[in-house]
């Protein structure tokens, strides 16, 4: 599954701004969602271990988006394509 391989990336890496968009992008992916539990508790988890709670991790991925276009820059800072 591609979010479980996200997911074990972020870990991994750590705290960046793409890594921080990330992590809200998929918590609002599987918020309310029936299954996916086990996704969920890692986001959870993750969420804890960079010392965050949602309401801050949305508020700092919002500054993000408005000074650039994080997608378009990709992981490494390069111009990036999305084509999924």
């Amino acid at each position: 599954m591609r979010d479980r391989r996200i997911i074990m990336e972020l870990q991994s890496e750590g705290l960046t701004d793409y890594n921080l968009v990330e992590l809200a992008r998929l918590r609002i992916r599987y918020r309310n969602f029936p299954g996916a539990r086990q996704l969920q508790t890692e986001l959870d988890q993750l969420l804890n271990s960079w010392q965050l709670d949602e309401e801050s991790l949305f508020s700092l991925t919002r500054e993000i988006h408005a000074t650039g276009q994080i997608y378009r820059k990709g992981k490494n800072g390069e111009e990036a394509q999305d084509w999924s």
